[in-house]
Formats: structure tokens, sequence, C-alpha cells
């Protein structure tokens, strides 16, 4: 089995930054593409950004281009999202998956067989 949590999240004012980091225990996910998620309040679970087993390949959603990063540390086990400028849109519980897959980005949550508990980011006006 694989646990992840994540950290990081908290109450920024918009423009501000945060850094959110997802820790995996047990069996090792290097093999395997990552992404993470938002909840916004009254909105459904949507796919922020995605990064292949390699780090090479990455995928964004057109709102957080050119704002937010997502990277990992295999060897850590542990991935992140660098997110900058923050906008209000950007509120929401944030969480990391693992894929089903190891090449592909899947962008739905019905490809992660494995969730971290989420973390909250509230972006203020």
């Amino acid at each position: 089995q694989v646990q992840l949590v994540e950290s990081g999240g908290g109450l920024v004012q918009a423009g501000g930054s945060l850094r959110l980091s997802c820790a995996a225990s047990g069996r090792t996910f290097s093999n395997y593409a990552m992404g993470w998620f938002r909840q916004a309040p009254g909105k459904e679970r949507e796919c922020v950004a995605a990064i292949s087993w390699s780090a090479i390949g990455t995928y964004y959603t057109d709102f957080v281009k050119g704002r937010f990063t997502i990277s990992r540390d295999n060897a850590k086990n542990t991935v992140y999202l660098q997110m900058n400028s923050l906008k209000p849109e950007d509120t929401g519980v944030y969480y990391c998956a693992r894929a089903r897959a190891a090449f592909t980005l899947p962008r739905t949550p019905y490809d992660y067989d494995y969730w971290g508990q989420g973390t909250q980011v509230t972006v203020s006006s």
C-alpha cells in the first residue's frame, strides 16, 4: 500500500506563493505518474498538474500555466507543487495522487489509485 500526505497549504494573499509537498510512504511511486488536483467549493475535482515518472513530461491546466510548477524527487518519494502569483480562484483543497500509469499524463480522477488527504489552500483578495 502507498500512503500520500500533503502539506504546505494555508492562507495567503493574492499574488503570494505556496509550495505544496506530497510525501509518499510504503511502496515507492517512482514508476508512476503523479498529479495534483484541486477541489474548489461547489466544484468538481479537477487536475491542476501532472508529471510523468521521469519528471520530463508535465501537464498543466490552462488556468495555472506560467504560475504553477510541478516537480518530483523520486529518491525522496516526494512530489511538489510550487504555486506563484496565486489568485483567489486558486482556492480549494489540493490533493496529490498516484496515477495508474507511468508514461501517460492522465487528467481524470478515475485514472489515479492512491490519494492524499488533501491540504487547504485559501487565497484572499
